[in-house]
């Protein structure tokens, strides 16, 4: 009898310690996804901040009167595009990653051609307004860039629990999954090819 009991203490004790294991790897677990997730909107208010700017930066060079209205268009309907692509931060995918790196992209690319446009137009460069948006928007893609790479790092916390064994088995029993990290756009590992036209 007695010898029945040391082992019911005994597997008492162990199954007592795979609790608390359980318990303390999916606390740790919530704590670095809400981590990421919080990281991934401070991304998404990197971004809206941009957007937020190049409205304002639209309305300025608006007021050219000979402006080039295609370029505008394109940064507008850019624009649009890419608020309207969102990502459900609950469901972080590889393709709805891809879909918002492709709508921020494609505004980044026609933000690009309007900045060389605006090269054009010696009033518009010498606005005040402008130039404080120019700068206020070059920041802004700074921030933009150092949210993403904290986003990746907090990912990169989340992803090195939940994988690593023994946690990648209660990972799958507690329903954690491994989250998409955001990459660079396809092609940017290349240098760009800049050439200069002295004729």
């Amino acid at each position: 009898m007695k010898k029945g009991l040391i082992i019911l203490i005994i597997l008492g004790v162990i199954a007592i310690g795979l609790y608390q294991w359980a318990v303390g790897f999916n606390n740790t677990a919530v704590e670095l996804e809400a981590d990421a997730k919080t990281a991934w909107s401070n991304v998404e208010s990197a971004y809206q901040r941009r957007n937020d700017l190049i409205g304002n930066l639209v309305k300025t060079v608006q007021g050219a009167a000979d402006f080039e209205r295609g370029t505008l268009t394109d940064v507008i309907e850019a624009r649009a595009k890419a608020t309207s692509t969102t990502i459900d931060v609950d469901n972080i995918t590889p393709q709805s990653m891809a879909a918002f790196q492709e709508a921020q992209s494609g505004l980044t690319g026609a933000l690009s051609k309007l900045m060389v446009v605006v090269e054009r137009y010696p009033e518009l460069k010498a606005n005040q307004n402008f130039l404080e948006l120019q700068t206020q928007l070059e920041g802004t893609e700074n921030r933009i860039n150092v949210e993403r790479n904290r986003f990746n790092d907090k990912v990169n916390l989340y992803d090195i629990h939940t994988t690593k064994f023994p946690g990648k088995l209660l990972a799958g029993l507690f329903g954690f999954e491994e989250m998409s990290r955001y990459q660079a756009d396809p092609g940017s590992e290349q240098a760009p090819n800049v050439e200069f036209d002295f004729n």
